[in-house]
């Protein structure tokens, strides 16, 4: 399923999206297809990282969990037969990439969204691909109808996010705050008003990650936004039972249902 499809559906339900990261082959290959079902089951769109091993953007847990899918074996090619995989259970939940573009690079922009297509990956997400160098890629994904989601971080100005806006689909990814990925106890103001700019001058669903944590933040962050990306918190599950593997499952089947609940309140009247 495209994303722009999941945003209507969603839409019409008067539902926000809840969409779940997860880094592909985070602790072995079987594991993170087991938990990406489990995850599949209450998100409404799945990103899954293609563990790199200097991902910038990232905070400790997601660096650690990278290391450990490497180690394990992970590679590009692996990635895109487990959303094949995955495309065989849920393939009404559009699965993301995200990838930093040496990955893109060294595979070659056209061979590598190609596959995109073939395996059925709806968007990719690369955080060190500036727009000022990214009409190559968008050309290629537009041919293949890949979506190319761009972030958006509260120092972004007006001028730059219009760009963004321009290239950008699917929807926009709002940096919630100025560092890198990781849990924090309490959401930044400025995502919200981030989102708000953003909205100025797009009809895309603008959708917010970094720091996003708990029911409480879908919740809080869903009154402004189309949806709210959690990574780290996921992840941070995975490498605290990596000795207990059905626990593990368990857990993150419990939590992910418990976040997508917050994207369904009364559709969290905006505030004003």
């Amino acid at each position: 399923m495209r994303i722009e499809e999941k945003f209507k559906e969603l839409k019409e339900k008067g539902e926000k999206a809840f969409i779940a990261f997860y880094v592909g082959g985070d602790p072995s290959y079987e594991v993170s297809l087991e938990a990406l079902k489990r995850i599949c089951k209450y998100s409404d769109i799945v990103e899954i990282g293609i563990p790199f091993s200097d991902p910038v953007a990232d905070g400790l847990t997601i660096q650690k969990a990278d290391i450990r899918a490497l180690n394990a074996g992970m590679t590009p090619i692996k990635a895109f037969k487990l959303v094949e995989e995955l495309n065989k259970f849920y393939p009404d939940v559009p699965k993301v990439f995200l990838t930093y573009y040496n990955i893109i690079f060294k595979m070659g922009e056209e061979e590598f969204v190609k596959r995109c297509k073939e395996a059925g990956v709806a968007g990719i997400i690369v955080p060190d691909l500036p727009i000022e160098e990214a009409s190559s890629l968008h050309k290629i994904c537009e041919k293949y109808e890949v979506s190319l989601i761009f972030l958006v971080a509260p120092t972004t100005p007006d001028e730059r996010i219009k760009k963004i806006v321009e290239k950008g689909s699917g929807f926009i990814y709002v940096v919630s705050t100025t560092g890198i990925t990781g849990e924090r106890e309490k959401l930044a103001k400025e995502a919200k008003e981030t989102v708000e700019r953003v909205k100025r001058y797009t009809d895309l669903p603008v959708c917010v990650g970094f720091g996003i944590s708990k029911k409480e933040h879908v919740e809080e962050i869903c009154k402004v936004a189309d949806g709210a990306i959690v990574g780290s918190a996921i992840v941070k599950i995975v490498e605290k039972n990596l000795n207990d593997k059905e626990k593990m499952l368990k857990e993150i089947e419990d939590f992910v249902r418990e976040l997508k609940e917050g994207t369904k309140k009364k559709l969290l009247n905006k505030v004003s």
